[in-house]
């Protein structure tokens, strides 16, 4: 489980970082948009109020995505701690948590996740923007999903032989 706690401490740290370098001190908010390597990237300020791609934007979910992030992290740690992982399965979790976390702390803060990374190529003009938390939400998730799981060995069962 250590493995679970730095992976999402340094997950949470990365994005919070990011956020307030770019955010504030490269002060995002006034100027809304940073060609940084156009159209490739660009830091484009936008307050999300709601969940991916601005889903739910217009009602006010902000306590209730601040509640679903914390039970679903929790439920992720506590799964982890009744059966175990691989290396893969804990650093997967630990991005999950980390950014779940990092996003809390914006609503918390800002009553909206800061979002501020706009990436585009090759013709595509994406109009969304992300942040780390998000780019570690989603790569946990995948790992959750697709590594494959140790056989169970923190809840073995015992047999009971006939006699």
């Amino acid at each position: 489980m250590r493995l679970v706690f730095w992976a999402g401490f340094w997950t949470f740290l990365i994005d919070q970082a990011s956020k307030y370098a770019v955010v504030h001190w490269a002060d995002l908010m006034t100027r809304q948009q940073i060609d940084v390597a156009p159209p490739f990237l660009v830091f484009q300020m936008a307050w999300n109020r709601g969940v991916n791609f601005g889903l739910g934007a217009g009602a006010d979910l902000r306590w209730l995505l601040i509640a679903v992030a914390i039970a679903i992290s929790a439920a992720v740690l506590i799964w982890l701690w009744r059966t175990g992982g691989t290396k893969w399965i804990y650093i997967s979790a630990g991005l999950l948590v980390g950014g779940a976390l990092g996003n809390v702390v914006d609503r918390v803060l800002y009553g909206a996740v800061a979002d501020f990374i706009n990436m585009s190529c090759c013709g595509f003009n994406n109009p969304f923007a992300f942040n780390v938390a998000d780019v570690a939400i989603f790569a946990g998730a995948i790992g959750l999903a697709f590594l494959p799981q140790p056989p169970n060995t923190k809840t073995k069962t015992k047999s009971r032989k006939a006699g």
